[in-house]
């Protein structure tokens, strides 16, 4: 059975990074793209980045970029979303989805091409 799961969520205080996981079971990780989605508190979930995990190409939402960056361990089933400079404003639950796929871009920031889902981790920005 395909499984995703999150781990990393924390409180920090602005300007202060944090390291999320996607731990992937379950399937051929390489086949797919993984996209990271976020859900504030009455907000819609909203794609900030995806990666093709068979040739590395990366796509990021202009909210995120320059500071978020999305990586595999080598030779692992875990893929990563480095988090750089984090504001308040980057506060809320953060998602992990796989789609099979081979590519990178503006589709897969949308979150209803997705049928593989983790269960979220909770990121909160505060002083």
């Amino acid at each position: 059975q395909a499984q995703l799961v999150e781990s990393g969520g924390d409180l920090v205080q602005p300007g202060g990074s944090l390291r999320l996981s996607c731990a992937a079971s379950g399937f051929e990780l390489g086949l797919y793209v993984i996209g990271w989605f976020r859900q504030a508190p009455g907000k819609e979930r909203a794609g900030i980045g995806c990666m093709s995990i068979s040739n590395g190409r990366t796509f990021y939402a202009s909210s995120v970029k320059g500071r978020f960056t999305i990586s595999r361990g080598n030779g692992e089933n875990t893929v990563y979303l480095q988090m750089n400079n984090l504001e308040p404003e980057d506060t809320a639950v953060y998602y992990c989805a796989a789609l099979r796929s081979n590519t990178a871009g503006p589709y897969y920031l949308n979150p209803k091409v997705y049928r593989i889902w983790g269960q979220g981790t909770q990121v909160t920005v505060s002083s």
